[in-house]
């Protein structure tokens, strides 16, 4: 706090008496300014002790004195403190009455205290409160890297920033989640602000704003915590009135080490994502024994339980909040939950019933097509993972096609896919695609269009396939060789492969007369 004009009458060397105003002595005083100036207006900033003996002054003309005083209270003058002996032997009347007018305070300087002695009291009052902000604030910062060093979770740094700033404090992600609140009563108005987070988060970091939390007319300061231009996080520090130095100086050491503690897990984080993304596509490509000695411990529990898989298409930015919301949630459930690019889109794993899938389907519901379609697979097992994601690529058909922003392999397997394939453009589009593998067929050796259908069937496994064909598996590798010259599109492409299944699908509707 700054000093007061009451502490300044009770400091015993400088002998202020009060003329006027004795109610408004605790007005706090930001600096003490002399001036003899008539005006003295247009040098002061507001929240001074204005220091004069008056001698320009019209002190005997009350309209120019009611003036005088009027300025002075516009400008944001806290008191005025006349001094007597010097000029005037005592405080004019028509002053006294005209500052008693304006509602200013009226300080009597005897002539034995100089000015300069208010204004070394008032400067050593403001370092002093100064140099205590400074030291607590150095206290809280330490107090507060301890509380994160410590290893505890962020709520334990949160407590101790909510008792130095007399308020609550809450961490939030990047879809506007609650991730961490203290004290904990302080949860339904964190949870209050989810949209200011959004909207905060859409703004180029750093980035800040005040706000409300709800009826209880908290005063609440939003930051957002993270060195790059997208923010990591964001922290809301909710108090009764406007933060003073001290509390400012924690509010920044909160920031600053919360930034440090995302930076290294941003780091963490990166190396998690490239093992995770490496263990999902071993997953999508057949091979769920290496993708658990790979994964170890660190993704067993998703190994383990019943798991689907999300195919996604959209907006970048619509991508990457439905990857934020589908990991802010696993993290909250104690989950696991593996993603990576697919192509432009993105491919997700996630528990069956778990809260990373509950959150995909929210974000789903919150969006529309445009922005963001999303296809889900049956639940299924490691071994079946990519079956899995044929399942969830031909949903994200549908879906696209439906203009739904989620479609599940449940709607599929209902048989509305397989009614969509009636559609005249899909069916040209199939007798195009595989017009030149038909044309081989009737002139040249080897049933192309079988082999491929009996690959597809079997997911790419060549024994079985060669089996259900009665070949030789070196006989079918060559046959498949000869699909991809003829196509000159590779088959390891999941698109491909799925739009030459759905293309001997609707060819095989139209032979059988299925309408």
């Amino acid at each position: 706090m700054h000093p007061t004009l009451a502490s300044l009458v009770q400091h015993t060397s400088l002998k202020l008496g009060v003329l006027t105003g004795e109610d408004r002595l605790d007005t706090p005083v930001r600096w003490a300014h002399a001036s003899e100036l008539a005006d003295p207006t247009p040098w002061l900033d507001g929240g001074e002790l204005l220091l004069t003996t008056g001698p320009h002054l019209a002190v005997h003309d009350e309209a120019e004195t009611r003036a005088y005083a009027a300025r002075l209270a516009e400008a944001g003058v806290v008191g005025l403190a006349f001094g007597v002996g010097v000029n005037h032997p005592e405080v004019p009347p028509a002053l006294l009455a005209a500052v008693r007018e304006a509602g200013l305070p009226l300080l009597e300087v005897p002539r034995r205290t100089p000015f300069i002695a208010i204004g070394k009291v008032v400067s050593a009052a403001i370092a002093a409160e100064q140099y205590r902000a400074v030291t607590a604030g150095f206290a809280a910062q330490r107090e507060l890297t301890r509380a994160a060093l410590s290893g505890d979770r962020p709520e334990a740094l949160l407590a101790r920033l909510a008792g130095h700033v007399g308020g609550w404090a809450a961490l939030y992600d990047l879809s506007g989640a609650v991730t961490a609140v203290a004290p904990g009563w302080a949860m339904r108005r964190a949870a209050r602000l989810t949209a200011e987070v959004r909207r905060l988060g859409d703004r180029p970091a750093p980035a800040s704003v005040v706000c409300a939390a709800g009826p209880e007319d908290d005063r609440v300061e939003l930051q957002t915590i993270g060195t790059g231009q997208v923010p990591r996080a964001a922290l809301a520090v909710g108090t009764d009135a406007p933060l003073g130095t001290g509390e400012r100086y924690a509010v920044q050491s909160a920031v600053a080490v919360l930034t440090l503690l995302t930076e290294r897990s941003r780091a963490y984080r990166r190396a998690e994502a490239r093992l995770g993304a490496a263990v999902l596509r071993m997953l999508l490509s057949g091979e769920p024994d290496h993708a658990r000695a790979v994964a170890g411990q660190l993704y067993g529990g998703l190994l383990d339980a019943p798991l689907r898989v999300l195919v996604a298409a959209g907006e970048p930015k619509a991508l990457e909040s439905l990857r934020a919301a589908a990991e802010s949630a696993a993290t909250r459930a104690g989950e696991s939950v593996l993603s990576a690019p697919d192509g432009d889109g993105l491919v997700l794993l996630a528990s069956d019933g778990g809260g990373a899938l509950a959150a995909c389907r929210a974000f789903a519901a919150g969006h529309d097509a445009v922005a963001l379609a999303l296809g889900m697979s049956a639940p299924t097992g490691p071994a079946s993972a990519d079956a899995a994601y044929q399942q969830a690529r031909e949903a994200l058909l549908v879906a696209r096609r439906r203009g739904r922003a989620l479609v599940e392999h449940e709607d599929v397997a209902t048989g509305t896919v397989l009614s969509l394939l009636n559609d005249d453009a899909v069916r040209a589009f199939a007798d195009g695609m595989l017009r030149a593998l038909r044309h081989h067929d009737e002139h040249g050796r080897g049933d192309l269009v079988a082999s491929l259908r009996a690959w597809l069937a079997r997911h790419g496994q060549w024994d079985a396939a060669a089996a259900d064909l009665g070949v030789h598996r070196h006989t079918l590798r060559y046959r498949m060789r000869r699909v991809e010259e003829i196509l000159e599109r590779s088959l390891d492409d999941p698109d491909v492969r799925m739009e030459l299944w759905l293309a001997l699908k609707a060819t095989d509707r139209t032979a059988l007369g299925t309408s």
